[in-house]
């Protein structure tokens, strides 16, 4: 009976393979699976028939396994295991007595022989050999250390910020990410207990969009804490308790067209002509969802009614289209020089009539207009009036800004126009400001220089992080106002901030071409030297967790269109990699401007893009809610287009492991130190696995001066600690919700050093939702 049903499971696997494998090689891919699809007939068959043969046939299957597996992917475990695992269990289960015994010989004496098993018992311990030696090795580890030593002994940390105090997103205007606390080290950092929880009581609602999502990064000011939440409320708590001093409700309300639900962060400002104590003298800035910003009491979360209209500044103001819940500002502005500085996310996709993508500067005590900067009008920056509107649809910037108020500037990373993957009709100004970072003057809103990071894209590739600005010590002593921004396609410019000229070289690179009848591509694209942009793929880069949906995941990388980074979209599918996810996303990257050294958190996920004409497009459905993935509508457009993760028949990525990592780069001479794999599945699967795989995320670092880096983000729910020296893992916290937000530390009044992680989840990656703030200290 044992034979029978063998061989049946193998028919069944012999059909799937071989029916998939030759698909397969009809389009140009690997003949493995159909030779195993054969292989696995060939044996069903000898068993039925009793053959003792089948086991030498297997044998075969086993060996060419073997040898293709490592010929395609060498001795990386993640990769040899799906491409073998089911072949050497089966094996194992061929060299069992229940199948042996029947394919044996029966002497004249009556006794039963079983089938030999070394022919295939040899072939397939050597498998189980290799396995287990791939296991100690890690073919994509990059070992390193950063250097030591401080360079400058008294760097430029961007502002008059108290060393145990956060002021600022990154922590102050020159973003940073760092703290020059020491009493956490990479020698202490291990015995780091919960010193207190909060639950906001902001929590994901049943009418929510998907990508509800809790990024936010507290401000700390003297005593308190300050934070908002998904939906827009801003509260303030007791720094060394946790405990909440005051919480308000800004009712930004509930619309099922946002993309995108929530808040990362508020502004602080203490206003130097009120004195200290009396009423808003200072302020909380508050961003929501519906478009407004509104002006708070930092004492008691009271609305200042000074500012604006009675507290409310009504950013839809000056937009010719305003259509609800298209636009909103999902970052913290900037507060500098009497001004606050605030862009706008326009949702991706939806409409070519959404609101502008206007960068303006509002008095921060009156919420009077004081400039704007239009990308699509850029040589006027006087502010509008009466009936005069902005630039329809003119690429905007939804992520943060960073400030140098000695030259005189505030550096603006920039998006696309809708539709980003169509770049039809675009004007000049379009093309010159996309996926750009903007230098503006503070004073005025007119550009000193821009720095464009994708030619003509086609791709979403904003830019999405805040530029982090540091003062880099050149080898000849000479020191260098440097920017370095980081990019969704991996790569990171280090420019002179003064002219947006690299430091770290840039050059052009050929680019594939083939756009969708209309449009065109760029012919070259620019590369930084200092780059995280992966190796093309290549179908021997496909994964699944066994070889049937690793052979469908090969079938659809033939199937879409791809010839490497920018390839553009077309009607067929295309696989856009690194994708739109980013390599790099608003989690920025960390700078220590004392050791001049950068820590970040590369992330490598494929996408895939497939334009859809706009006759095509079905009826918007009654409860359809915004998102960026699946069909995007781009209503006014000759395409829409549908677009997600580039996924597997088990909805795992159909591009191998690792997906994340850590990485640390000296600035000063723009190399890589090292590279290491971050994050387990345990909160991808069924099981609570712990297997390093390195996965996906999305969120940022933070560093501090006693050589520690902090980061979450990553898809399981943890905050991890790491020697920024080599990159090494020092620990880790359970978190009870995503940790997709950035870590923040600061000191109390009992002299502790604290670090505070917001843990509430973020849909558009599936962890799990919360409403939790949480500070670690030492014992």
């Amino acid at each position: 009976m044992a034979i029978v049903i063998t061989s049946i499971f193998f028919i069944i696997i012999g059909l799937a393979l071989g029916g998939g494998g030759l698909w397969l090689v009809t389009l140009g891919g690997s003949v493995f699976y159909l030779f195993a699809g054969l292989m696995f007939l060939i044996t069903a068959g000898l068993l039925l028939m009793r053959k003792a043969v089948a086991l030498w046939v297997y044998a075969v299957l086993v060996v060419a396994a073997l040898a293709w597996a490592i010929w395609e992917v060498g001795f990386d475990w993640w990769q040899l295991g799906p491409r073998g695992g089911m072949i050497i269990l089966l094996g194992l289960w061929l060299l069992t007595p229940w199948i042996r015994r029947p394919l044996g010989l029966r002497s004249p004496t009556g006794i039963t022989y079983a089938a030999n098993p070394w022919p295939l018992a040899v072939p397939v311990i050597l498998a189980i050999l290799v396995a287990l030696y791939s296991m100690t090795t890690d073919p994509h580890d990059l070992a390193g250390e950063l250097p030591r030593d401080t360079v400058a002994a008294n760097p430029a940390f961007g502002g008059s910020v108290p060393d145990g105090e956060w002021h600022q997103y990154g922590r102050t205007a020159f973003g940073q990410r760092y703290s020059p606390l020491d009493q956490i080290t990479a020698e202490n950092v291990s015995t780091l207990k919960e010193a207190w929880r909060y639950q906001t009581g902001d929590v994901k609602l049943p009418d929510d969009v998907g990508e509800t999502t809790y990024q936010v990064t507290p401000l700390k000011v003297k005593d308190t804490l300050y934070l908002c939440t998904p939906h827009n409320w801003a509260i303030a708590l007791d720094a060394k308790t946790g405990k909440e001093k005051w919480k308000y409700d800004a009712n930004s309300g509930m619309n099922p067209d946002r993309q995108h639900q929530t808040c990362r962060g508020v502004t602080y400002y203490a206003d130097p002509a009120v004195a200290a104590g009396q009423p808003c003298a200072e302020r909380v800035y508050l961003p929501t969802s519906d478009a407004r910003l509104i002006a708070l009491d930092a004492a008691d979360g009271k609305v200042c009614t000074s500012f604006a209209d009675q507290g409310v500044l009504h950013l839809e103001t000056g937009m010719r289209y305003n259509p609800a819940g298209y636009y909103y500002s999902t970052s913290p502005p900037v507060a500098v020089a009497g001004k606050i500085i605030v862009g706008g996310a326009v949702n991706d996709n939806y409409s070519t009539e959404e609101q502008s993508g206007v960068i303006r500067a509002f008095d921060i005590n009156t919420g009077a207009l004081v400039w704007n900067w239009d990308s699509g009008n850029p040589d006027v920056t006087t502010p509008i009036t009466g009936d005069q509107t902005y630039t329809t649809n003119s690429p905007n910037s939804w992520s943060v800004f960073s400030v140098d108020e000695a030259l005189g500037m505030v550096y603006i990373p920039l998006g696309n126009q809708v539709p980003d993957q169509i770049g039809i009709n675009r004007s000049d100004n379009v093309e010159k400001f996309s996926s750009s970072i903007v230098a503006l003057d503070i004073a005025t809103g007119q550009m000193r220089w821009v720095r464009q990071t994708v030619h003509h894209d086609l791709w979403d590739m904003d830019v999405p992080a805040q530029p982090a600005l540091i003062d880099l010590t050149k080898q000849d002593g000479t020191v260098v106002p440097a920017l370095v921004g980081p990019t969704k396609q991996g790569d990171i410019y280090v420019l002179d901030r003064r002219s947006g000229e690299p430091i770290i070289p840039v050059k052009e690179i050929p680019a594939p071409g083939g756009a969708v009848s209309g449009d065109h591509t760029s012919p070259t694209q620019p590369l930084s030297d200092l780059t995280f942009s992966p190796e093309p793929l290549q179908e021997k880069d496909m994964w699944g967790v066994s070889l049937f949906d690793q052979m469908a995941c090969r079938i659809d990388f033939h199937r879409y269109h791809y010839e490497g980074r920018y390839t553009p979209p077309s009607l067929k599918g295309t696989i856009v990699y690194p994708g739109n996810f980013g390599t790099f996303n608003w989690g920025s990257v960390a700078v220590d401007p004392e050791r001049q050294i950068m820590f970040g958190m590369p992330t490598y996920l494929s996408f895939t893009s497939r334009l859809v004409p706009a006759a095509d497009i079905p009826p918007r459905g009654q409860d359809e809610k915004g998102s960026e993935q699946g069909l995007n509508r781009n209503d006014g457009a000759p395409y829409g287009v549908f677009m997600g993760p580039f996924l597997g028949l088990l909805k795992i990525p159909c591009q191998a492991p690792p997906w994340g990592y850590v990485a640390g780069v000296d600035l000063r001479t723009g190399k890589i130190a090292y590279m290491h794999k971050n994050g387990t599945v345990r909160d991808m699967t069924p099981l609570p696995l712990p297997f390093k795989v390195g996965v996906p995320g999305i969120g940022g670092p933070m560093l501090t001066k006693g050589g520690v880096a902090f980061l979450g983000a990553a898809v399981d729910d943890y905050l991890r600690a790491y020697d920024v020296t080599n990159g090494r893992e020092l620990w880790q916290a359970r978190l009870p919700a995503g940790g997709q937000a950035t870590p923040m530390t600061y000191t109390a009044d009992d002299n502790k050093q604290y670090v505070v992680m917001v843990a509430g989840g973020h849909g558009s990656v599936g962890t799990k939702p919360g409403d939790y703030v949480i500070a670690y200290t030492l014992p």
